[in-house]
């Protein structure tokens, strides 16, 4: 006996890429993707210069009256030249000077408390 077999249905040429939701989806799926199989590449370790570096090994004390000369010498340079300027100029960099010796009275005591003298 002879049974008749239906055709397998006829597909249709349509591109899953037609609408706009499978095109989003598609989008998505691939973000998600890259996610986990091609995580992002942690940004490169930034070193620092080494022109100017100062030795690990010196003493707290000794960079203490080094920058203690330092802000002493930005003091009286800013000084001298506000004597220069007029007006608010003058004014402004005279604060500048002001900002400088606080510094340099603060770099003082540091070493103050470092070596108390008796």
């Amino acid at each position: 006996m002879f049974k008749p077999t239906p055709n397998p249905p006829e597909s249709d040429d349509v591109s899953p890429y037609q609408s706009p939701h499978s095109n989003k989806f598609h989008e998505a799926a691939d973000r998600a993707l890259d996610h986990y199989l091609n995580p992002p590449k942690p940004p490169a370790v930034h070193k620092p210069s080494t022109m100017f570096v100062i030795a690990p090994d010196i003493d707290t004390e000794t960079l203490l009256a080094h920058a203690c000369e330092s802000l002493a010498s930005a003091s009286v340079m800013a000084s001298d030249f506000a004597g220069f300027l007029e007006g608010s100029q003058r004014n402004t960099l005279l604060g500048i000077a002001q900002v400088i010796m606080l510094g340099e009275l603060a770099v003082n005591r540091a070493l103050d408390n470092l070596d108390p003298q008796n």
